[in-house]
């Protein structure tokens, strides 16, 4: 008898663990935002380089990065080989930095604790060809450990949120550029990611496609998400957000609004174009300011270009009401993250 006790006591240890290692999965189900986290981590970052290097032989890919990010929208531009790729693969924990550190809301970006925090959607195409969109994104939930009515649930609703509920029942093999992508945002959103990576997200979507994007990520940066959107599409990424990382030759060259970085660049004039009544006239009175470095002519219009752009309106503001100029248009000309990616690139675009 005494045996058979000690027998049940360990058959019910043992039932013990097993329930305990199957934690994990019964909660995974839940929004990550519910999860329970270390107080330490409740208020760290949603991204967070610090220090990072990261190296391909002897080809150095990204160069003592720091970046700090938290909920809204951050684009991040540069030219092709400028480290862009690195940076997202170590911020999605596909590569391990050689210097320094990658944290995902305080966790190790590597550690399968802060991919729960990632919703990732790669610039290349790796689908199950011949899956439906919707069975692709349904058994990438499952692989979450979603239970099979969840996955299925979050899938739907995911596919629908993204546009592509008329057309997800036809087999991937079938789908356009701009229907691949809208699969590919789906099958990052079905675990609701507090932070989110977008590789050229905007890349073959119609103007329409890309209309309802853009507004689904203003959306979700007003649910204190956090999105990380790498594209070349610079004019879409202006009316997205004003806040940019741009990265020349594998470092962060500048991060901030636009009008900040473009009041950093002290050593790169400002064009502006000033539609004006009495053209030369102003343009004699605009030489005589420290700021201004050139002054172009034409019949009723000025191109000035000027150092320290907010003394230089003040200045031009007095000057056009002091002599009564009448002025019809004042026009940054190159006041874009075109111009400013140009400027901190150098000779690299050239």
């Amino acid at each position: 008898m005494e045996r058979g006790a000690r027998s049940e006591e360990r058959g019910a240890k043992s039932a013990e663990r097993s329930n305990t290692q199957a934690a994990p999965l019964a909660v995974s189900s839940a929004p990550l935002s519910t999860l329970h986290a270390p107080l330490a981590t409740l208020h760290a970052p949603r991204l967070l380089f610090e220090q990072v290097s990261k190296w391909y032989g002897p080809v150095l890919g990204v160069n003592q990065v720091t970046l700090e990010l938290r909920s809204g929208i951050t684009g991040l531009v540069g030219a092709n080989g400028a480290g862009k790729s690195t940076l997202l693969r170590l911020a999605t924990g596909q590569l391990r930095p050689d210097l320094g550190r990658v944290t995902v809301a305080g966790h190790n970006a590597w550690s399968w604790t802060a991919k729960r925090h990632v919703g990732y959607c790669p610039d290349a195409d790796v689908f199950y060809e011949e899956m439906s969109g919707l069975t692709f994104v349904r058994t990438m939930a499952r692989l979450c450990g979603y239970p099979r009515g969840e996955a299925h649930d979050r899938a739907d609703a995911a596919i629908e949120r993204v546009g592509m509920a008329d057309r997800c029942d036809r087999r991937i093999a079938g789908y356009s550029k701009g229907m691949r992508q809208r699969v590919k945002l789906a099958a990052a959103l079905i675990h609701d990611p507090a932070l989110l990576i977008l590789d050229e997200p905007l890349s073959g979507i119609d103007p329409i496609g890309r209309r309802e994007f853009l507004d689904l990520f203003t959306v979700l940066a007003e649910q204190d998400k956090c999105l990380l959107v790498s594209s070349h599409e610079l004019e879409e990424l202006e009316k997205l957000t004003d806040h940019v990382a741009i990265m020349a030759r594998g470092r962060i060259a500048a991060v901030g609004t636009l009008a900040q970085i473009r009041d950093l660049l002290d050593d790169h004039p400002t064009a502006v174009r000033i539609d004006v009544d009495r053209p030369r006239a102003l343009a004699g009175l605009l030489l005589s300011l420290e700021d201004v470095v050139g002054v172009e002519v034409g019949d009723a219009t000025l191109v000035v270009r000027a150092k320290n752009p907010q003394r230089f309106f003040r200045e031009l503001t007095r000057l056009v009401l002091e002599e009564d100029h009448a002025v019809e248009r004042v026009e940054p000309l190159d006041d874009s993250a075109h111009a400013i990616l140009g400027y901190l690139l150098g000779s690299g675009r050239r």
